[in-house]
């Protein structure tokens, strides 16, 4: 027997009490058991494919089938319970030298460097385009700030898993081609990097996925665990690649070693990475965290405007090829993303997502 209908008028409203945002997929599922409960199953007119969050909708309404009334009542009413059971009491304190607070990251400075650290460990570190506009802001400031060196690391077991998809049921569809230049690695996110004043250095504590790899190639050092992987499945959803690696990746590991991450999508073990020269260094797991702190804590000692002027010396003989590789970059990306392609690989991933 399902739930009741008070079980379920209440379920509703603890829904809208929530206070943290459960992200889009599991939205989408409210959505379709709500719908189901209400209307039972899905038989309005599929949305047009340019329509993409009514299509999403659309969608995982579709995919829970003749699932009955009653059953659907249950499954939202357990739904919501898990959510607001799991929902943390209280905003997590922020750490030591914590300069700014931001909702996807943390970012403090310490010991002359300022680490900026991707903060969103339940779905991987996927960037969303809040993030994209913090990781810019959180940039800028540690350009100008009195640190030695920047660290972008990850929280959790994931270093970065890439663009978050469930951006597209966010975005109304008037929006469409200006998010796409955020989301699509812009010129602008990328800018700050190229453009970026002092050593920047990556702490690699997991997997990375996409434009969390194809960045890599702007970073000074990167160093990595054992256990991270590195991979940028591009042509799977029938994109192109960004971060400027169309350039720097062939420039670093050679053509062909570039073309099976880029065009074919290898994944790269860290062995493998740090052997192409993606890498710098990798650290056993067990003291990965211990021997990277304390060799960048030696490096923070350094006479700051010796590195400041070193990187500029060094990032200046390339500087005016890589924005416009970053230009051309972006161009073909939003003609990617804009294709019939690239939106059936996305319309297959909220599918798959859908029926989880």
């Amino acid at each position: 027997m399902g739930a009741s209908v008070e079980e379920f008028n209440a379920a509703k409203e603890k829904l809208g009490a929530l206070k943290k945002d459960p992200g889009n997929e599991v939205k989408l599922k409210v959505y379709a058991l709500f719908k189901q409960a209400t209307q039972g199953p899905c038989n309005t007119p599929k949305p047009s494919m340019l329509d993409f969050v009514n299509k999403a909708k659309w969608d995982a309404w579709k995919s829970l089938g003749s699932v009955s009334q009653e059953e659907a009542r249950q499954q939202y009413v357990d739904l919501i319970s898990s959510l607001v059971g799991t929902e943390a009491p209280a905003v997590a304190a922020q750490p030591t030298g914590s300069t700014k607070g931001f909702q996807t990251l943390l970012v403090s400075t310490e010991d002359n460097i300022t680490t900026i650290r991707l903060n969103r460990p339940e779905k991987k570190n996927a960037i969303t385009v809040e993030m994209y506009n913090e990781l810019i802001e959180a940039l800028d400031l540690a350009g100008k700030d009195s640190s030695v060196i920047t660290v972008i690391t990850g929280s959790g077991d994931y270093y970065c898993s890439g663009n978050d998809l469930n951006n597209f049921t966010k975005i109304p569809e008037v929006e469409y081609r200006r998010w796409l230049k955020m989301l699509g690695s812009a010129e602008e996110y990328v800018k700050v990097y190229i453009d970026f004043p002092k050593p920047l250095i990556g702490v690699i504590n997991g997997p990375a996925v996409g434009v969390s790899v194809t960045l890599l190639g702007l970073f000074d050092v990167v160093y990595a665990t054992e256990k991270a992987t590195f991979h940028t499945p591009f042509s799977q959803l029938g994109q192109s690649p960004e971060g400027c690696s169309s350039y720097l990746f062939p420039k670093i590991m050679g053509a062909a070693k570039a073309s099976e991450m880029l065009l074919f999508n290898k994944k790269l073990t860290a062995a493998q990475a740090c052997e192409v020269g993606l890498v710098t260094e990798v650290f056993p797991e067990s003291s990965f965290q211990s021997e990277v702190w304390t060799r960048l804590k030696a490096y923070a000692k350094l006479p700051k405007n010796s590195l400041v002027l070193s990187k500029q010396l060094i990032r200046a003989v390339e500087k005016e090829k890589l924005h416009a590789v970053n230009d051309a970059e972006v161009e073909r990306l939003v003609e990617r993303w804009l294709s019939d392609e690239c939106m059936q690989a996305i319309m297959s991933f909220f599918q798959a997502k859908s029926k989880l």
